[in-house]
């Protein structure tokens, strides 16, 4: 028969970030809660990185409906501008390839004297 991870409640870790914050060290901490004093380095963290939203409930931490929306939304944003600018590398490149074997600058329009209209 396995091992079962032991879950701790949201006022068990309350209480031990608690007894930290007023100044007990981890160790102390950690034989008194009978924890590991690398889990309550990270309940700390946790804690302080947003004290309204730690530990919201049993389990893995789960991302808001929204907030994933908003992310898939830059991935896209973000894919296509790395598409556009590929494309403006690949013609730099292929203007800077034609310019070599050509011997002139292509990035430069020769302008018309003044006074010539363009022929229709």
């Amino acid at each position: 028969m396995g091992l079962s991870r032991r879950q701790f409640t949201r006022e068990f870790k309350l209480a031990a970030i608690e007894r930290l914050e007023r100044g007990a060290s981890i160790a102390e901490v950690a034989r008194a809660f009978e924890v590991n004093p690398n889990t309550l380095h990270r309940w700390r963290r946790d804690f302080r990185q947003g004290p309204g939203n730690a530990f919201p409930g049993p389990g893995k931490r789960r991302w808001e409906e929204g907030r994933v929306a908003q992310l898939e939304r830059k991935i896209g944003q973000q894919a296509l501008e790395i598409d556009f600018l590929q494309g403006c590398l690949q013609r730099i490149d292929e203007q800077r390839k034609l310019q070599a074997l050509s011997g002139r600058p292509l990035s430069i329009r020769r302008s018309r004297p003044k006074g010539r209209e363009a022929k229709a």
